[in-house]
């Protein structure tokens, strides 16, 4: 706020003008003090920020920095197509005893992953309900995932996201207001859309992606597409060119989604937009049912051969198919082998490699 240098309006000519002027630039401590020389009010108080720390040597934040999208990919700080890999948390509200700084660093040390996904559940006793206790365990995931030098996806776990925009928006600046100048944070800001059409999503998006830009925040944004983000061909041709720096999310089960959505996703490609496969299961659609490792392989030398980012649904102990955590196993990270699932040995040995 700028503030006049003689106050009350008093008019004041010559010699003391100058030196009543030179007495208060010195009170101010100089010329640099004219801008922000008193206390903020508390009217004008923000949202703290996360100050930019430096990563860990070596760690994929300090080699990648912040990330791009040009064309059909994701590049880092040096204009190189950049791959992650790694684990999406469950549920926030069913899984919050996996969102702890153990379980970032075991992904991190043991399994080697380079991003972990908090997946923070909106509604059915989540945010909606709950949006201090969910809120702090995303933190709680961004936080260890800063400390280790890894990206960490924010992620508004909803099939409505359009039935909660006010909600969604005022989330998302207040992450993009805390997040700004920390280049791990991803924010993934409408995880499947199920019955809306991209109009509608696209309508959403904007707002939330404008939200986000608002708070000074340039980072990476990847916005669900219709079908449980699978249309992602639909997406590409109407894409968002209002905001830099949008990828598009594509999921999919391996038992349910073979080789016609891959056809989809190279077509999406193919008209330009870039794709993070934020959520994959090794089974069918339902999270349960045969394992299908073949087809799961088929889509991993698609990811790689495209450099697609991909995160595994679930590091969960729920008793089904696509966790990669045997019931009862430890919620603190560090697990055996004998605590790991077939789908989760199979993730495991594929983030290693």
């Amino acid at each position: 706020m700028k503030r006049n240098l003689v106050s009350g309006g008093a008019e004041l000519s010559g010699w003391r003008s100058l030196c009543m002027a030179v007495l208060y630039l010195t009170f101010l401590g100089g010329c640099g003090g004219m801008e922000e020389s008193f206390p903020q009010e508390e009217s004008e108080a923000t949202t703290p920020t996360v100050e930019i720390s430096e990563a860990p040597l070596a760690s994929p934040v300090a080699v990648n920095g912040k990330l791009k999208v040009v064309g059909n990919q994701i590049q880092n700080q040096n204009g190189a197509a950049v791959q992650l890999k790694g684990m999406s948390l469950f549920w926030s509200q069913w899984g919050g005893t996996f969102y702890n700084a153990s379980v970032v660093n075991s992904l991190t040390d043991n399994w080697k992953a380079t991003v972990v996904r908090a997946a923070m559940g909106v509604e059915s006793g989540g945010y909606l309900t709950n949006p201090a206790a969910e809120k702090a365990r995303v933190k709680t995931v961004v936080d260890a995932a800063i400390a280790k030098g890894i990206y960490v996806i924010i992620d508004w776990h909803d099939h409505n996201a359009t039935q909660h925009t006010a909600q969604s928006k005022a989330f998302f600046t207040e992450m993009a207001q805390l997040y700004k100048n920390t280049p791990n944070v991803i924010f993934e800001i409408f995880n499947e859309p199920d019955g809306e059409s991209w109009s509608e999503v696209r309508t959403y998006a904007v707002d939330i992606i404008g939200a986000i830009r608002g708070a000074g925040a340039p980072n990476l944004v990847v916005v669900g597409t219709p079908t449980w983000s699978q249309d992602v061909d639909v997406a590409a041709s109407n894409p968002i060119t209002q905001y830099p720096n949008v990828a598009y999310s594509l999921h999919f089960y391996a038992g349910s989604h073979k080789q016609n959505l891959r056809d989809k996703a190279t077509t999406a490609l193919n008209k330009g937009i870039a794709l993070f496969v934020t959520e994959f299961g090794t089974c069918d659609a339902s999270g349960n049912g045969n394992l299908n490792l073949t087809e799961t392989q088929l889509w991993m030398d698609f990811m790689n051969s495209r450099k697609l980012s991909w995160a595994n649904w679930s590091l969960n102990d729920k008793a089904e198919t696509a966790s990669a955590l045997v019931p009862g196993a430890s919620t603190t990270g560090n697990w055996p082998a004998s605590a790991l699932t077939p789908s989760g040995a199979f993730i495991k040995q594929k983030l290693s490699q």
